[in-house]
Formats: C-alpha cells, structure tokens, sequence
C-alpha cells in the first residue's frame, strides 16, 4: 500500500468516522438523560436517507403517514392518561385546553406537513429544501417513540428500558421494509466539486460530511454550555433525581434528548446517503458502529465517544483494504479490549445484603 492509497483511505475513514461520531454522541446524551440505550438510533439513519431518497424520486415519502399514525397513538394515550387522571381526582385545570394543544401538537402537524407535501412538485424541490422536509418528517418520530415506548417505563430499571428499545427497532426495522420496500436507494451528491490536497484529491461530498459534523458538535456544545434547556439536559444526565428536585422536569429532558437523537440521526442519514446505498435495515449496522464509538467512551464522555469514531471509521477504512470480508469482525472486536479495560479499571463494589 503505497502513500496515495493511505490517503485515501484515510479520508474515508474520516468522513465515516464523523458520521459514527454523531451517533456516538446522540446515543451517550439519551443515555444519560433517559438511561436509554437507544438501539433504534441507527434507524433515523435509514429514515432519514430513504425519505430524502423518496422525495428525489418525485414521490411523497410514506414517513409522513408513519408521522400521522404515531400522533394518533399519542394523542390517544395523552386522552387515556387525561380520563384515568379525572377519576383519580388528579385532572389539570383545563384538560381541553390540554388535549386540544395535543391534538394539533400530533395530528395537526403531520396532516398539515402531509398536506404541504402533497401540493409540492417533490423532484422538483432544491435540495436544501428536501433537507428541511426530511427533517421535519423525521425528527419528532423521536419524542412521539419516547412518548409511546419509553416515558411510561421511565423508572423502570435499564434492562427492561433496554428490551423495549431492542422492540422498538425491530418494530421501525418492520416498518421501514413495508414503507420503503426492500431495494436500496441513494440520493444525489451535494457537489461534485473536487480540491487538491497535496497530492490527494478530497471530494466535496466528504468535505461536506466533515464540516457539517463539524458545525453540528460545535452546536451541540454551543447548545449544552450557553442555553437553558442544554444545562438542564447536563443536571439530568448528572443527576436525575436532583434535578427533578431543582424544578427540571425530567420529562420534557428525555422529549428533547430523543428530539436531538433523532435531529443527528436524520442528518447523518441524508450526509451518507450519496455515497452508500441504504437499505431499510442499514440502520442496525451503522448505529452499531456508533455504539463502539459510545463505548469507549463510557457512555458517559463526549470526547472519548468522538475520537471513538474516528477511530471506528480508520479502522473500518483500512481493514476493509486488507481484509474486506472481515471489515465487521475486525470493527466489532474493537470492543473486547475496551470493555475487558473499563472492567479491570472500574473500582471493585461489594454486593449488598439483603
């Protein structure tokens, strides 16, 4: 392997390692706040590349009718939850008021979404505006799942949080194949433009998967450190029962983790869609790599689940060079060292007696 094959597949590397690194730090954020460890994740990846793809084919995406049937569900959960509240004597002040803000919060939205899609010539759309459309479609999937799936097990101890969310994958793995069929889809480059540097040709798509990584964990900081919601999200995930005791309400904390886990993984969907075929269950792969990523960080640390990542992605680069058809084997036996390490360097605990 001479210079100019190492370059190559270091670029590679790097650019599927920024992807693994978003992922990585969306799985560590829903983590911590909800005690979730978000196996769907991988998911909004498919979601988010195949509705784009969908639209660029000239038709409305079917996530929208997927959108339509989750707001059905929470509303009617939100009524039940409203009825049972009243004949316990524990009603809000307003209970119409409050089921009116959740009906046009869950139907009203899609349908009107539905509607705008419809009226659209979908091929014709600039691809900034299939950004934002994607987007839109499948960024609240994530709280509505939260609010289905996870909300009323919130205290309910990990394992039991974590069979529900192996369930909830399968059921939107099931559902992706009914939605977008079995076929694999890719959408357009954002550019074809091309530089030189040094003597490696860098393409744009993998500048623009870089940058766009890039800007999107420097606002993801910029979110944590500088706005109120990303401070409460930091006391919940420190300490769940402190804030709750500060006045944070560790509900709305776990609606926006999954509203922020679902954000970066519809992006990251629509940054690799042009240069892999995607699949309606490429999704369980790719956010596995993630959760390498999040491993070694603990799911705990944001810095050591990013050069994670990269590292996840080099890895996966240059063994996919000298040994492809052992490229998953090689990138999954990453984690035996890291997990025999935290188990060696975590201080010994001794069990309680009851």
């Amino acid at each position: 392997m001479d210079l100019s094959i190492a370059a190559i597949l270091l670029q590679d590397g790097v650019s599927t390692g920024a992807i693994y690194a978003l992922l990585a730090l969306a799985m560590v954020l829903v983590f911590s706040v909800t005690r979730v460890m978000l196996v769907s994740q991988g998911d909004f990846v498919a979601y988010g590349a195949l509705s784009m793809a969908a639209m660029q084919a000239g038709s409305i995406p079917p996530t929208v009718w997927l959108l339509c049937g989750l707001g059905a569900a929470c509303l009617l959960v939100e009524t039940i939850d409203e009825a049972r509240a009243r004949l316990a004597g524990t009603a809000s002040p307003a209970p119409w008021r409050r089921l009116g803000g959740a009906a046009l919060r869950y139907l009203g939205y899609p349908l009107a979404l539905a509607l705008v899609m419809r009226g659209l010539p979908m091929a014709s759309v600039p691809i900034l505006g299939q950004v934002l459309l994607t987007l839109l479609l499948v960024v609240p999937i994530g709280p509505m799942l939260y609010r289905l799936a996870f909300r009323p097990l919130a205290e309910s101890s990990t394992l039991v949080l974590l069979f529900v969310a192996v369930a909830v994958h399968f059921v939107m793995v099931g559902l992706g194949l009914v939605m977008f069929g079995a076929e694999g889809s890719r959408t357009r480059l954002f550019t074809d433009a091309s530089f030189q540097l040094g003597s490696v040709l860098v393409t744009g798509q993998s500048a623009a998967i870089v940058g766009v990584s890039l800007a999107l964990i420097g606002a993801l900081y910029f979110f944590f450190e500088r706005t109120l919601s990303g401070k409460a999200l930091r006391a919940t995930a420190s300490n769940r029962t402190g804030a709750r005791l500060m006045g944070i309400g560790t509900t709305h904390a776990g609606y926006l983790a999954f509203a922020v886990a679902a954000t970066i993984g519809a992006l990251s969907g629509i940054l690799i869609a042009p240069i892999t075929t995607m699949y309606y269950e490429s999704g369980l792969l790719i956010g596995m790599k993630g959760f390498v990523a999040a491993i070694i960080g603990g799911l705990a640390s944001y810095p050591l689940a990013a050069g994670g990542a990269v590292l996840v992605g080099l890895l996966e680069s240059f063994s996919a060079f000298w040994a492809s058809a052992y490229r998953e084997v090689i990138v999954f036996t990453l984690i035996l060292p890291v997990l025999l390490w935290r188990s060696l360097a975590a201080p010994p605990t001794e069990e309680s007696e009851d």
